[in-house]
């Protein structure tokens, strides 16, 4: 299988410059960082890609099975990661994609070298001394509505995770980009993020991360980030000033200056 046309891989940037992955989150695609790769263009290659199930991968290629669990994403990444033979690269991995990642680092860690978490949560479910935001009847309601009219669900959640309600252009863009996504597909993806819990890997994170939270985020309360801070040794955590689950869209130059600056002090 030609991995590079199944996941739709963008290569830009500086060839000579170490290499970004910048892997989108549920129900986006590679767009989603548009506003991003001005910002790490002049100095780092960046590899750019979308989910299969996800913007313009390949559908066919896509596999119920294999994507009822985050361990399938993650193994696209690698896949990514083998088929443009990159090493030492930095992965940045938007709200779920941020656990896919620390799941690829842990698949091949010769091939990523460093971890960027924006807007991270290792579980959405609270419990067991842990707020991850939602109980589970909240997650429950949430994919009953999702799974009966993926649309309307769509239309509802899309301004409530990106906020910034004084810009409703942003939540739009949201809405458009799940309602781009086929619903079958999507419905796989959203039950596999919403019960996933990926706490325990954390602690067996062995490259340098930084991590990014919104002052305010309905998706990933500031206790997760907090938590994840803690659970990764020698991690970085900054808070953004910036509202909302998608900071590199509400946000960008905050969040592009934080990502450089941290990406500068790596070696």
């Amino acid at each position: 299988m030609d991995i590079v046309r199944r996941n739709n891989v963008t290569v830009t940037g500086n060839p000579q410059g170490r290499t970004v992955v910048l892997a989108h989150g549920f129900g986006c695609d590679q767009n989603m960082w548009r506003l991003t790769v001005p910002a790490l263009a002049p100095d780092h290659r960046v590899v750019l890609f979308d989910y299969v199930g996800s913007g313009r991968s390949d559908s066919s290629a896509f596999s119920e099975d294999r994507y009822s669990s985050l361990d399938g994403y993650a193994r696209d990444v690698v896949e990514v990661c083998e088929a443009l033979d990159l090493r030492d690269a930095v992965f940045v991995g938007h709200s779920v994609s941020a656990m896919i990642g620390v799941m690829a680092a842990g698949l091949a860690p010769d091939r990523i070298g460093a971890l960027v978490m924006v807007a991270p949560s290792p579980r959405y479910v609270d419990g067991d001394g842990y707020r991850g935001g939602f109980s589970a009847e909240d997650i429950d309601e949430l994919l009953e509505s999702l799974e009966a009219n993926y649309l309307g669900w769509s239309g509802a959640m899309a301004p409530l995770i990106m906020g910034n309600p004084e810009r409703p252009e942003l939540g739009e863009e949201l809405k458009n980009s799940f309602c781009a996504t086929d619903p079958d597909m999507a419905r796989v993806f959203a039950r596999t993020t919403f019960l996933s819990d990926s706490r325990d890997d954390l602690k067996n994170v062995r490259v340098p991360t930084l991590i990014l939270e919104c002052s305010q985020d309905v998706i990933a309360p500031r206790e997760v980030g907090a938590f994840v801070h803690q659970a990764i040794d020698g991690s970085t955590l900054v808070t953004l000033d910036a509202t909302g689950h998608c900071p590199h869209l509400s946000a960008p130059e905050a969040t592009n200056q934080a990502i450089t600056e941290w990406l500068a002090t790596l070696r």
